[in-house]
């Protein structure tokens, strides 16, 4: 921890968290549909939190949270868990390239957001190009809603949830470590995520009623929180190595390994359609970081 940054190992880092990030979803679709999203949300918290506290204790990085401070933990902790579940329940009906496709307007929610709430200056160029991946995503949308109705919509919902945590993320980040931000974070997801699913034990309500599982879907459930811990403790650490500028086009590897994945386990093969909007998708959004890039350099234009 004492070495000094390297911006190489941040890439390879980031580059390793992107390419193994969509293994979550694989992990997430492999689980049984009898067991409740919310459940599957759950494990995932209770997982990511008994590996990251021992984590961070071993790091040193842990301190005692003020009330403020703990009030952001749970914001963050509901909006990521509000996140998940939607896109997991996107999941269980439309490919996981798809899916993720959609996702990655968050970058473009997440600058318009900058905008309104951290004042952040953005220019014309950039508002367009917000718009255009946007009209990239509903390519995508489109033969899924053909196919599957108004659930190919759920992942704009987990990029705008996405976006919003990304803003509470980009506030804190300065006062903490990335690891105890995150192990605080699943904590809290957790502490909100039990009794939810106490109180909705029996009542017979798809989406949070509990059910016993399966071997099989234990093993499953267990897949998406080592994933997730994996994949956010190796982006965490390439911030730490480098720019987030630099390595935030690597994020886009994602849809190259989700594409790999879905092919290779779920013999999903994306349509033309669907590649042309992950094309304007990609497009825009490197446009976008870009200019971000040029603005933080102090280079004119926006």
């Amino acid at each position: 921890m004492n070495k000094p940054p390297s911006v190489i190992s941040g890439v390879l880092l980031m580059a390793l968290g992107a390419a193994l990030a969509p293994g979550i979803d694989v992990f997430a679709k492999l689980v049984p549909n009898n067991i409740p999203v919310g459940q599957v949300t759950a494990a995932r918290f209770i997982l990511q939190s008994t590996l990251l506290f021992p984590i961070a204790v071993l790091l040193g990085v842990l301190h005692w949270p003020d009330m403020r401070e703990i009030g952001l933990h749970l914001a963050r902790a509901a909006l990521i868990m509000i996140a998940t579940g939607l896109f997991f329940t996107a999941l269980r009906a439309m490919p996981i390239a798809d899916a993720i496709a959609i996702f990655f307007v968050e970058p473009f929610f997440l600058t318009l957001l900058g905008a309104w709430i951290l004042k952040e200056q953005i220019g014309i160029r950039r508002i367009i190009a917000c718009f255009v991946g946007f009209g990239g995503a509903l390519l995508v949308i489109q033969p899924s809603f053909s196919q599957i109705g108004p659930v190919a919509f759920l992942p704009l919902g987990t990029a705008a949830c996405f976006a919003v945590y990304m803003v509470l993320t980009r506030q804190m980040a300065q006062r903490m470590h990335p690891v105890t931000m995150q192990a605080y974070t699943a904590i809290a997801a957790v502490v909100i995520a039990l009794p939810i699913l106490a109180l909705a034990n029996g009542t017979s309500i798809p989406s949070l009623d509990p059910v016993w599982p399966s071997q099989f879907g234990v093993l499953m459930m267990l897949g998406v929180g080592v994933m997730a811990t994996i994949a956010h403790l190796l982006i965490s650490f390439a911030l730490a190595q480098a720019p987030a500028s630099t390595l935030a086009p690597l994020q886009y590897l994602e849809i190259v390994a989700a594409t790999i994945l879905g092919y290779l386990i779920f013999a999903d093969i994306p349509g033309q359609l669907t590649l042309l909007g992950v094309a304007i998708i990609v497009g825009a959004g490197l446009y976008v970081l870009a200019r971000e890039r040029q603005a933080h350099l102090g280079i004119t234009g926006n």
